[in-house]
């Protein structure tokens, strides 16, 4: 398939191709081609504040309760290098970029880096040429739709909280045991308790030893928090 072709698929109505072959244009071949063409790197610059300001929108209004830290690392998690590689494999970006003979023999179609820096430059080339209306629809088919993928129990750290907590009053240590594991090899579920002298703080069950321990964590924060509210009364 041509870019031409794959642009046609994405219902992207383009009036200058040579924005797009701009976009695509890894620096490795405008150094071994011979005349004058640009490469991505200046479209990845505007992609990337394309990005920035459409994915704060969408946060800002998916989620109205949630403060600005967690709304924060929400964004950074969804526009990083792994994530926007991801994305980019989704929509097969990397059999379009035109490469130096090197570069492409070594791999570069499936490096995270370079499937970041032309997902970015391609939203670049998408709003400059057709504008947001057009972003928006990419973003979609994308980032918006992996929202939800985000781990918040990782970003709100309670494990670090409870710590904290802890440690500021009784001075002790809260350590995690692991009480089961279920389920399949392939899609196990851990069950895991927040202890601390002997006594059990919290259980939390995750897909992970660590979303378990950091649920372990929350139980034993909301327990506690309910505990000091009767203390109040």
């Amino acid at each position: 398939m041509k870019l031409i072709d794959f642009l046609d698929a994405q219902g992207i109505p383009y009036h200058h191709i040579g924005l797009y072959k701009e976009a695509f244009t890894h620096p490795s071949y405008v150094n071994e081609a011979s005349g004058k063409r640009s490469h991505y790197e200046r479209l990845e610059f505007m992609g990337d504040a394309v990005l920035q300001l459409f994915v704060s929108e969408f946060l800002f209004k998916t989620f109205p309760t949630s403060p600005e830290g967690v709304l924060t690392t929400m964004r950074a998690k969804l526009v990083r290098e792994e994530s926007l590689a991801r994305f980019a494999r989704d929509l097969g970006l990397g059999q379009y970029i035109y490469f130096g003979v090197g570069e492409a023999k070594n791999g570069g179609r499936e490096r995270d880096s370079v499937l970041a820096n032309v997902f970015e430059s391609f939203i670049g080339a998408v709003y400059l040429d057709c504008g947001a209306k057009y972003v928006i629809q990419i973003l979609e088919k994308t980032i918006y739709r992996h929202v939800n993928d985000v781990d918040t129990e990782e970003i709100h750290d309670y494990k670090t909280t409870l710590q904290e907590l802890m440690q500021a009053d009784a001075r002790k240590t809260v350590t995690y045991e692991l009480l089961s594991t279920e389920g399949p090899s392939n899609a196990p579920i851990f069950e895991v308790a927040a202890v601390m002298d002997h006594m059990r703080l919290g259980v939390g069950r995750g897909s992970s030893k660590k979303r378990a321990e950091q649920k372990a964590a929350h139980a034993a924060l909301d327990k506690l928090a309910g505990k000091n509210k009767s203390f109040g009364h």
